[in-house]
């Protein structure tokens, strides 16, 4: 079978090199998917793509044309894929659902305690010999209350690494998992009082026509003052103006994203010598309380095997 890799990155050569690919069956573009380079597919059987290619209906009829039958997503979400069409013309879609929960969740961990103990600031200080503390105080996580809205792979991994810090947990899901309730002691409830008595809230939680801006105005009016918000699932999930104008009220008091709404054509690129044009983006970039990582939460060692 003849296999085209779109969005190929330098960080995935090494591992393919290991197993011995066949030049022959696997072919490889840095190319994104998209109606302009859906030419490329011609005469392959399977293409695989990543996060941020997007396979809407248009495109997949091209792909069918070409002669493409298989889809491997390099992703565990499938936002991006237009699966009702796919099944229309019989092509199959794959994804990786657990390639590893825990790289993401420890991502999101990571992320709640640079923010918390000003790591970013602390470290760009210390470089220019400033050893001042004022303006660093952080908190403890012991004994805070963090909410986890989804416990799937990813979230249930949350879970057991905030258990240790001793931080109370509730959560949010349409299912409840009845093993990190007994081994965590987590708590699930409404979105409401999730929303209401959390000081730190994760989203781990798949986006679909059900979940996206679930984090909005009316969903930020019911958070407490000072909350931190923390999303490493999929960017469509928080609707960033909202969010924009909680951070300049002080309501939201810590953001840290690693995706981002508008991050198509942005992210897994090098963009350090154009001009920012994603305004959104750029007032994000303005605020000190905000962290933002470039959709690496995957990135790990493990996850990528």
């Amino acid at each position: 079978m003849k296999t085209l890799f779109y969005s190929h990155h330098a960080f995935e050569q090494p591992y393919f090199e290991k197993l011995g690919y066949n030049s022959r069956e696997l072919s490889f573009s840095a190319q994104a998917l998209s109606p302009e380079t859906h030419s490329l597919s011609a005469g392959f059987d399977a293409l695989t793509h990543f996060a941020n290619d997007y396979s809407s209906a248009s495109v997949l009829e091209l792909l069918h044309r070409n002669g493409v039958r298989f889809m491997a997503l390099r992703s565990a979400g499938y936002n991006h894929v237009d699966l009702v069409k796919a099944k229309q013309l019989g092509i199959r879609v794959a994804r990786v659902p657990a390639y590893s929960p825990f790289s993401v969740a420890e991502h999101a961990v990571t992320l709640m305690l640079a923010l918390n103990r000003q790591l970013i600031c602390s470290h760009n200080r210390v470089m220019e010999r400033n050893f001042s503390l004022n303006g660093l105080t952080g908190f403890d996580m012991n004994g805070k209350t963090v909410g986890i809205i989804g416990t799937g792979k990813i979230g249930s991994a949350a879970a057991r690494i905030l258990h240790g810090f001793g931080c109370r947990i509730l959560a949010f899901d349409l299912e409840e998992n009845k093993d990190i309730i007994e081994r965590y002691q987590v708590t699930y409830t409404d979105k409401e009082t999730l929303l209401s008595e959390s000081d730190i809230i994760t989203l781990h939680i798949p986006l679909n026509e059900h979940t996206a801006y679930f984090i909005d105005g009316k969903a930020i009016a019911y958070m407490k003052p000072g909350v931190m918000l923390i999303n490493t699932a999929r960017g469509g999930l928080v609707n960033t103006n909202e969010v924009i104008a909680a951070l300049k009220s002080g309501h939201i008091g810590y953001l840290g994203i690693d995706v981002y709404e508008h991050e198509h054509g942005l992210f897994f690129e090098d963009r350090s010598l154009e001009i920012l044009q994603d305004e959104t983006f750029a007032r994000l970039l303005s605020f000190r309380n905000v962290l933002i990582t470039g959709h690496q939460g995957f990135l790990t060692d493990h996850a990528l095997k």
